[in-house]
């Protein structure tokens, strides 16, 4: 089995050492944030952009097996919460936005509820779950605009099957404060501006941009397969390219964005 397909079998840690291990990563990145030297973006609510570079949304109450709803609606109100808090952020030239830097630390002194949260493949509940959603809904987007994608993790587990999945495999971003974050990097000379909001079924998304860009973006799915493993289980594969076509010369090119690889929960030959 070649190293593509290949996925060695998870390791289980101790809840103690879980925790002990997420504050010390917490506490470095937070002493990065104090002495780095990053120029991080900010939300500024007095520039209106008005040349629309990608627009996507994303359902908000979805049924999930063995997800109880009310996780899901208590996502709704997280969601609601950490959008003040990014909602018309603007990244100028050489700036990097980052979610948790904005958001900050979801505790239930600033409102945020019991929602679901993915712990090794596993369905579980923590005090503001369900904000990755803000972070596969920001990380697509991204990936259609000269953005650089700075930091971006994603699960290792595919936890659900595809039902009415509309995005290819893989092209999310998980979240967990504030060490697990989604971060870019603007390393283009326009300025954009992120704007976010929520109606009763979606939750929306746009990126602007200060003038016309002179590119398209689209991203490409290869080499999807599923592999069965040594120890038993099976696990699934892609990659995910960014297209870039030049409005001007028509002329092509394409970046290897992500080679994914995830341990499935669900055999893959069951029909969704």
């Amino acid at each position: 089995m070649n190293s593509f397909n290949s996925i060695e079998k998870p390791q289980q840690r101790g809840a103690l050492r879980k925790y002990l291990g997420r504050e010390y990563f917490i506490l470095k990145r937070r002493l990065k944030w104090i002495f780095g030297n990053t120029r991080f973006a900010k939300v500024k609510s007095n520039m209106d952009f008005r040349h629309s570079v990608i627009q996507h949304q994303s359902m908000l109450l979805r049924p999930l097996k063995d997800v109880d709803m009310y996780l899901q609606r208590n996502k709704v109100t997280n969601l609601k919460i950490a959008v003040q808090h990014l909602h018309e952020v603007v990244i100028e030239p050489g700036q990097t936005f980052s979610i948790w830097r904005l958001v900050g630390r979801p505790t239930k002194s600033k409102g945020y509820l019991e929602g679901m949260t993915l712990h090794n493949g596993k369905v579980s509940k923590d005090t503001g779950g369900g904000l990755c959603q803000l972070g596969n809904l920001i990380y697509w987007m991204a990936l259609h605009t000269p953005l650089t994608i700075q930091e971006r993790w994603r699960h290792g587990y595919d936890v659900f099957p595809d039902v009415n999945r509309t995005i290819p495999f893989a092209c999310g971003a998980t979240l967990s404060y504030n060490y697990v974050d989604l971060q870019l990097k603007n390393n283009s000379p326009h300025t954009f501006q992120l704007k976010l909001w929520l109606d009763e079924v979606y939750l929306h998304g746009e990126i602007l941009c200060d003038r016309v860009l002179n590119e398209a973006y689209e991203v490409i799915e290869t080499d999807h397969h599923f592999a069965q493993q040594s120890w038993g289980g099976y696990t699934r594969h892609n990659k995910i390219w960014k297209r870039k076509t030049s409005l001007l010369t028509q002329e092509i090119t394409e970046e290897l964005v992500s080679e994914n690889h995830a341990i499935m929960m669900y055999s893959p030959f069951l029909k969704g």
